[in-house]
């Protein structure tokens, strides 16, 4: 973990023969933001949640192509480098520090899922850019997810509860209807 304080790869190839898998890619998602594909022999869709819930940005079942990793190695490098990362974000009392992965809202200190975080992270680099579902839900989730809508709106409204002052009517994540969903700055507007 050091290592990934200091130094930046550009991806991680997790591949971990004993359990738990999801710990070891909960400590890297605490140290950084760094893509992280994991290497599983189990093909039950638990697995893969778990892994995608800890922090994975994507999961391969071995044996695997070897041309279907390349790909997908290739598509989360897009993913990563399509947007810029913002250090920090500050607006109408909402405060982020990417780096230290920590979100205050009016001063008091928010606790977010390790996807919640990055939903956040892609929404505010996008910021002002209406993004599609489909974006969004691959961006944070992988290509597997482009059709879960309902996945992605569970946690846009677990986003709003934890930020907005009023979630029902939303001032940092806007709803574009038949689009996605926006990120505005309330300062901006």
């Amino acid at each position: 973990m050091v290592k990934l304080r200091t130094d930046r790869p550009d991806f991680i190839l997790l591949d971990l023969m004993s359990e738990p898998r999801d710990l070891a890619c909960r400590e890297i998602r605490s140290a950084s933001d760094v893509p992280i594909i994991v290497l599983t022999s189990r093909n039950s869709a638990q697995e893969k949640v778990m892994a995608l819930d800890a922090g994975a940005d994507d999961c391969v079942v071995t044996p695997f192509c070897l041309q279907e990793l390349l790909a997908r190695v290739r598509a989360l490098l897009r993913r990563a480098g399509s947007t810029e990362n913002p250090r920090t974000f500050e607006s109408g009392g909402l405060k982020i520090d990417f780096d230290q992965r920590t979100v205050s809202v009016r001063g008091a200190t928010i606790r977010l899922t390790p996807k919640e975080f990055e939903l956040l992270r892609f929404l505010v680099a996008n910021k002002g850019k209406p993004l599609r579902h489909r974006r969004l839900l691959q961006a944070i989730w992988g290509s597997n997810y482009g059709d879960e809508r309902q996945y992605l709106r569970v946690f846009i409204s677990q986003l709003r509860k934890k930020i907005e002052p009023n979630p029902g009517q939303p001032l940092f994540i806007c709803t574009d209807p038949w689009v996605g969903y926006r990120f505005e700055s309330p300062s901006a507007q």
